[in-house]
């Protein structure tokens, strides 16, 4: 499969670098290269800001009616080319068909849902207590947005800033990961197939220095928006705040809890922690990491996962329909390798799994590993690959504190039959998300977290306040 030469979208066109500069993408099923894109340089990164800031212009003063025209317009050339695009996400970051669904949908779903949210957004009247004025808080859009995104959800990432930031009547210049850029630059050709106005939508990929850098120093972006690691936004803040002050809104992945109690349906336990290892290869920022699991039960829970990953079929393509397929990139497979190398330095005793799978593409075996010194440093890591740490806990306030002793907060997981433990638990956990029994993410969901997990919100209407200003106008009274 070839997706041919793919061009940056700037300013309503499609053009290739001032450089002329190209990337390759491999596909990490197969290590074949699938597509080449335009690699944009710093006077392309410049033109993009220019053409976003008079994109911003004209955008936030049409009337929403059009507006939502557009993104409806948008929207539904997104739903005609759903094979093409679920097919790109498939062979640049080798998902399991299936996989791309989501990605698919995440998009469709967040272009529809803000574009009703907006229309819900009325002015807040603030009663006068001297009865001398009348007050109310009016919103309008922020301004131009820069969006950086992680490579694991090419299209769900970008619908989560795409969706609010068009409704709010903000522009926007996207940058996708260079291990994921090419359905963000499909994106940028259906832009320019319909039409879309100018400068509103923006799209290319760089190095830091060329793109990533510019686009945070400069003093036309009102709002930095990221999916990625800690250590990537504190460089983004670092950088953007030296010409003016932003906003932010950044999700910065997470070290999930997964914790399982003697009296938790054991079988339900072990079906969704599986699956959050094997779903996206364990790429995905809210996958649970360290397993704490009951004393009494932790033999059965490995008993039960390791049948699961023995049953796990592992490979790419449409129609071998595996159930996982290889991580991103080699980077990603050596990453992971030393991080199951350094749990059995530390202690941990492998179960199942632990090595990279021999054969081309970027594959590593599901892995367990059984750490019972509960300090291990290695607890520390974020995986981001198919591996579960599994540590036996013997009471509630012993798996509270383990959970804890994490720098990140953003999803965690408990499984119990007692509501005054789950009621624990809830007031307890220092993350933005708490899940009880089970899990759900949707469009209409916050979705966030707190300590070095981020700041702000992606997901539900909460995501919306970063991209609008929020005006308060004040007007006297006349005596009559």
């Amino acid at each position: 499969m070839n997706f041919g030469h793919k061009k940056l979208y700037i300013d309503g066109e499609l053009i290739e670098s001032a450089s002329g500069e190209q990337f390759d993408i491999i596909c990490p099923g197969d290590e074949n290269k699938v597509a080449s894109i335009s690699w944009a340089g710093k006077e392309d990164t410049i033109q993009a800001l220019e053409s976003a800031q008079k994109g911003f212009e004209y955008w936030s003063q049409i009337p929403i009616e059009e507006r939502l025209q557009w993104i409806d317009k948008l929207r539904n050339k997104i739903i005609e080319k759903e094979e093409l695009l679920r097919t790109s996400i498939m062979y640049e970051m080798g998902k399991v068909w299936e996989g791309t669904e989501e990605d698919l949908n995440s998009i469709k779903d967040s272009l529809k849902y803000y574009s009703n949210e907006i229309k819900q957004r009325k002015d807040i009247p603030i009663p006068d207590k001297d009865g001398t004025h009348e007050h109310r808080i009016v919103f309008q859009p922020l301004g131009v947005v820069v969006a950086f995104l992680a490579y694991n959800f090419p299209l769900l990432n970008l619908g989560f800033k795409l969706g609010p930031a068009l409704a709010a009547g903000c522009s926007i210049i996207i940058k996708p990961s260079e291990f994921s850029p090419l359905s963000a630059y499909i994106i940028g050709e259906l832009c320019e197939e319909i039409g879309f106005p100018s400068g509103v939508i923006n799209v290319l990929c760089g190095d830091v220095p060329e793109v990533g850098a510019p686009l945070c120093e400069s003093k036309i972006p009102k709002l930095i928006t990221m999916i990625g690691s800690t250590e990537t936004a504190q460089k983004l803040i670092q950088q953007s705040s030296k010409t003016s002050i932003k906003r932010y809104s950044m999700e910065c992945g997470g070290n999930a809890p997964f914790i399982v109690f003697d009296d938790a349906d054991l079988e339900l336990a072990i079906t969704h922690g599986t699956g959050l290892k094997i779903g996206n290869t364990g790429q995905i920022c809210v996958a649970a990491n360290r397993f704490f699991i009951h004393e009494s039960v932790i033999d059965k829970f490995i008993e039960g996962m390791e049948q699961k990953f023995g049953n796990t079929r592992i490979g790419f393509g449409r129609e071998n329909n595996p159930d996982m397929g290889p991580l991103a990139n080699k980077r990603s497979v050596e990453k992971v390798h030393n991080i199951v190398k350094q749990a059995i330095e530390q202690g941990g005793k492998l179960i199942f799994g632990g090595q990279p799978i021999d054969r081309p593409g970027y594959y590593f075996m599901p892995t367990i590993i059984r750490i019972d010194n509960q300090q291990a440093e290695v607890l520390q890591e974020e995986i981001f690959g198919p591996v579960a740490m599994i540590v036996p806990f013997s009471s509630k306030e012993e798996a509270i504190e383990l959970a804890n002793n994490v720098e990140v907060g953003l999803a965690s997981y408990v499984y119990s039959g007692n509501e005054n433990v789950l009621a624990y638990f809830t007031e307890k956990l220092e993350f933005g998300e708490v899940h009880l029994n089970g899990l759900k993410y949707d469009i209409y969901l916050p979705h966030g977290g707190i300590k070095n997990s981020g700041i702000g919100v992606d997901c539900s209407t909460y995501a919306l306040d970063d991209y609008l200003i929020k005006k308060r106008v004040t007007q006297a009274l006349i005596e009559s």
